[in-house]
């Protein structure tokens, strides 16, 4: 070593800082990377992420393989520097001990703060080249990595500490996934991370939040006169009606209005005809989530379903519709019925329907009604003031200022709401 000399030392140190710069930098990077671009990436054929995607499904000789290589270059970082400050100053206790000093903070700023913060920052432009060199370097330290790795499972083997290096197999709970959309709003538009949002949001909700009532049913009295059936088959906005007899509660059937035309080609509706065409009504628990739901209604090639309670009574009606808009709002047409039910007013309020969904009124007017417990507005104020109001009473929830309009039978038939800011003047 006496014949080499002090520049190609120092070119030497120089390099090995710059190696286990690389080291440190690539280890970071390979565990930053955001694994489900790096998916996309192979799926579109990249090789750079296709090597990186290989290398992290055996992230055990990944490590082994940086770790490796990082210790052997600090090693020989500091002989090198061991061999530098001998040929500079001797034997000088003083002279090592600051060499030592030197190149440990050479090594902690130069070779692993600095390079792992820039990774950290940048991990897909330093995890994908890197990939190229990490390869090659796995399988030449393969029987020492191999090795080590044994000896380590056999220390966890006798601590009694299991270990899970197969990523796939760890599952996502919905918080988390929910944390994952919050988490990529830069990287996707607002509109889209909405949705997504909703879509998780679907185990959390139940068919009873977003179901139609049973009194705004609109449905056919078997019983009623062939000509009075004709009519309102004929003015029907729906494309599937419920079939009831005797009882509003006792649905019969279902009719779908595309099998209609054929019954109205006579002139006098056929009442047995009509019983024929109708299909089985499917009931549906009240407490059912509505993502389970919708996986019900694409196995039984259906999109409307009666909503039971625990004791078989109809509490209403709840459609394909109803939960796709909880996904991606509204996008249906009204029918005349349900137009009226929000009437914005000069001063900025809305004129409501008391029995108007509380979901509904808080997507379509952008409130924060709260949504535990009662559904519909009439429920709310009800459940708030405990007790039927009068015409005229005001009262205040979640902020918003709220005047009864109209009562009629111990309910709440219109109230108009006023959005919060206005209830501050």
């Amino acid at each position: 070593m006496d014949d080499i000399p002090l520049s190609t030392l120092f070119g030497i140190l120089l390099l090995l800082l710059l190696c286990s710069a690389f080291f440190s930098g690539s280890e970071t990077s390979m565990m930053a990377i955001n694994r489900y671009r790096l998916n996309s990436l192979v799926r579109k054929g990249n090789r750079s992420a296709r090597l990186a995607s290989r290398l992290l499904g055996k992230v055990d000789k990944l490590l082994g393989s940086i770790l490796l290589g990082n210790t052997l270059l600090n090693v020989a970082s500091a002989a090198v520097t061991n061999i530098i400050i001998l040929r500079l100053f001797g034997q000088d206790d003083v002279a090592i001990l600051l060499g030592t000093l030197a190149i440990t903070f050479a090594l902690l700023v130069f070779s692993e703060i600095m390079p792992k913060v820039i990774a950290a920052s940048y991990p897909e432009r330093i995890a994908l080249p890197a990939s190229y060199v990490l390869t090659p370097l796995i399988t030449l330290f393969h029987p020492v990595v191999s090795v080590a790795t044994a000896l380590v499972k056999g220390f966890l083997w006798l601590l009694r500490i299991r270990i899970q290096t197969d990523q796939s197999k760890q599952k996502m709970t919905l918080e988390e996934l929910r944390g994952l959309v919050l988490d990529a709003e830069h990287f996707m538009p607002r509109k889209h991370q909405k949705m997504l949002l909703n879509l998780v949001d679907l185990e959390r909700i139940t068919v009873n939040d977003v179901m139609i009532p049973r009194n705004q049913i609109e449905a056919l009295d078997i019983n009623a006169e062939p000509a009075e059936l004709r009519q309102q088959i004929i003015t029907c906005h729906h494309t599937l009606l419920p079939v009831y007899a005797d009882a509003p509660s006792n649905i019969i059937g279902i009719l779908h209005i595309k099998r209609a035309p054929a019954l109205l080609q006579e002139a006098a509706l056929d009442i047995v005809q009509l019983r024929e065409t109708l299909h089985e009504p499917y009931f549906i628990p009240s407490d059912t989530p509505l993502l389970k739901q919708l996986q019900q209604f694409q196995e039984r090639h259906t999109r409307l379903g009666l909503v039971v309670d625990e004791y078989g009574e109809l509490l209403g009606l709840v459609t394909l519709e109803n939960i796709l808009e909880e996904i991606v709002g509204e996008f249906t047409t009204q029918s005349p019925a349900q137009a009226g039910k929000f009437l914005r007013q000069e001063d900025g309020s809305f004129l409501l329907e008391g029995s108007s969904s509380l979901r509904e009124l808080n997507r379509k007017l952008g409130l924060h009604l709260p949504l535990k417990g009662a559904k519909t507005l009439n429920g709310l104020i009800l459940e708030h003031l405990e007790d039927i109001p009068e015409t005229g009473t005001s009262l205040k929830i979640a902020g918003y200022p709220i005047e009864i309009i109209q009562t009629q039978d111990r309910i709440v038939k219109m109230a108009r709401i006023f959005p919060a800011q206005m209830g501050k003047q």
